[in-house]
């Protein structure tokens, strides 16, 4: 069904270096076999899906899917014809129209025959693919929410109503990028289900990239192993597993215990959130806990139960309808709801490294080291209210700039593009660090993180997933916070990958005593550095504990994760 024989792919850099991301590959996939495919970040493996999809020219070698095929040699017209016998789910992709599932469905049919998506003769897709929707939406489980706006589905359902778009063009082929990596354990178990029932139920040939042990064991009849571009080892998905973590760091020996001070307080937070085609879809209400000194805390729940809007009200960057969310700085309580000089002086001691954590694309990694520490050096207070007073801003509207420098870039420059204000005026008021100073900043960071200093000379486009990810968290601890706020940025890392963070942030807290709040749905990651979890659903807190195991083994089994317990 698929045949790959000896492909090879290279990428040259900025300053002319060859990266060998494909070399001398070759394997053959049955027709209706799931074949896994595992490697660590930077191993070649989306390279090779890309070249699967006909995306990616190849250097070397041919593919051939079904009687198509392409080779170093052929023109874009072979390559889109893989096109058309493959088709292809993005972990982050989320292209939908603002239509009804079905009629999202519909579209993509209706195109399949009539080439035009965007132009739908709905009454023709009706009666042409009417009852080939359905059947597709019978496929992914999507039947009962068939009249629901796309708008106002759940993760899990977007990700099963993208799977049924790319179904509907009828592919040889199915490929799947890291599928729900990102998603919590319900969301995940719903789409691996989704995949099973396809592959079992129309007989098409899936390869599944996956860096998770768990979800090749409950998909995969069989998994080949990259590294550094070349295949490794090939056989049952237990064997290739194994061997993938081989090379797993160790836990390091490191307990991180709270201390008994309070360091932050929720108190009676409430806040309801609306949808115009949806109604009340969720509502926060009820919520208190404290924070000690030291603590690394979890927050744990399902999709949509709330708790990254908790996290955004943590740090400052939502406000609740009702409640504080207090901070004890220098000695005194100060909330970061209220404008002022005391939120200035949270936000100087607070990292937020958010889930869709970006990058500046073209900058080197030294400069936006230097430009994240001109943001928060223990300096910036006091030198920001000089300039601020020279062009006659008000410590409150400087106070508004700096809440700015916690939020994604993009998110942060709309912000002010909104309100008719150049983006630049942030580094006006907050410029950069010299980067002689900001190199030696950062060196025992990069010790902690395996990170090579040499790639402070990359610009972003030249990093792998796993850099790219422990680059992000170098710009957060580089100022040294004493409060990190943590939304689920590593669920794109392999669990060797992962490991060596982990262990490097629990080293990290424990040397700069820092606290951490984080969101994460990979169980053993909380289980290995959190030393308490808060559980949420439907908005509220139904359990605050210490034990870990039992709190997470409950997530486990609240979540119907058939997939984490081995069950296949």
């Amino acid at each position: 069904m698929i045949k790959v024989e000896n492909v090879s792919k290279d990428y040259e850099l900025d300053d002319g270096t060859k990266v060998k991301a494909l070399n001398d590959v070759s394997f053959e996939v049955k027709e209706g076999e799931i074949l896994g495919i595992m490697g660590r970040s930077g191993s070649g493996k989306t390279t090779l899906l890309r070249a699967l999809r006909g995306v990616e020219h190849i250097d070397a070698g041919s593919i051939t899917v079904g009687s198509d095929s392409v080779d170093a040699d052929s023109s874009q017209f072979y390559y889109n014809n893989l096109k058309k016998v493959t088709a292809i789910h993005l972990q982050r992709s989320f292209g939908l129209w603002p239509d009804t599932v079905r009629e999202n469905v519909l579209r993509k049919l209706y195109a399949r025959r009539y080439f035009d998506e965007g132009d739908t003769n709905f009454e023709v897709a009706e009666s042409e693919f009417g009852q080939e929707a359905d059947e597709i939406l019978e496929l992914v489980s999507l039947t009962h929410k068939a009249d629901h706006y796309a708008s106002v589905l759940s993760g899990g359902e977007k990700q099963r109503l993208i799977m049924a778009r790319q179904l509907a063009k009828q592919p040889k082929a199915l490929l799947l990028d890291e599928p729900a990596t990102m998603a919590c354990p319900k969301t995940k178990q719903e789409i691996l289900d989704a995949v099973k029932k396809i592959n079992e139920e129309l007989n098409i040939t899936v390869v599944v990239v996956s860096h998770l042990p768990d979800v090749q064991k409950y998909l995969a009849d069989r998994v080949i192993l990259l590294e550094d571009g070349e295949i490794v080892d090939e056989g049952s998905p237990d064997e290739i597993c194994d061997k993938f973590m081989e090379d797993m760091e160790p836990i390091v020996d490191i307990q991180n215990i709270a201390t008994d001070e309070d360091v932050i307080e929720v108190k009676d937070v409430f806040k309801r959130f609306y949808l115009l085609t949806g109604g009340e879809v969720l509502q926060i209400e009820d919520i208190n806990f404290k924070v000690q000194n030291e603590n690394i805390l979890s927050i744990i729940g399902p999709s949509g139960a709330g708790k990254t809007v908790l996290l955004r009200m943590l740090g400052g960057l939502d406000d609740p309808d009702k409640g504080e969310v207090l901070y004890d700085v220098d000695g005194k309580w100060e909330d970061i709801d209220i404008p002022g000089m005391g939120r200035m002086k949270i936000r100087s001691k607070l990292g937020f490294m958010h889930q869709e954590f970006a990058l500046n694309h073209y900058a080197t990694v030294l400069d936006q080291l230097a430009v994240r520490l001109g943001y928060k050096n223990q300096d910036i207070i006091k030198e920001a209210q000089e300039r601020a007073k020279k062009i006659g801003l008000s410590e409150e509207l400087l106070d508004s700039f700096y809440l700015l420098t916690d939020l994604p870039e993009i998110e942060a420059k709309e912000r002010l593009m909104q309100v008719g204000l150049d983006p630049e005026i942030l580094n006006d008021l907050f410029p950069k660090f010299p980067e002689t100073a900001t190199r030696e900043a950062v060196e025992d960071i990069f010790e902690s993180l395996n990170l090579d200093l040499d790639i402070l000379y990359r610009r972003s486009y030249e990093l792998s997933g796993g850099q790219k990810v422990r680059v992000m968290l170098a710009l957060i601890l580089i100022s040294r916070p004493k409060f990190l706020l943590l939304d689920e940025p590593f669920g794109d890392l392999d669990p060797v990958t992962l490991r060596t963070v982990t262990n490097s942030l629990k080293k990290i807290s424990k040397t700069y005593g820092i606290t951490i709040v984080m969101i994460s749905h990979n169980t053993d990651f909380i289980k290995e550095l959190s030393n308490r979890a808060i559980f949420m659903d439907d908005g509220k807190i139904i359990d605050d504990s210490e034990d870990m195991d039992k709190i997470v083994d409950n997530f486990i089994d609240f979540c119907h994760a058939d997939y984490l317990k081995g069950d296949k």
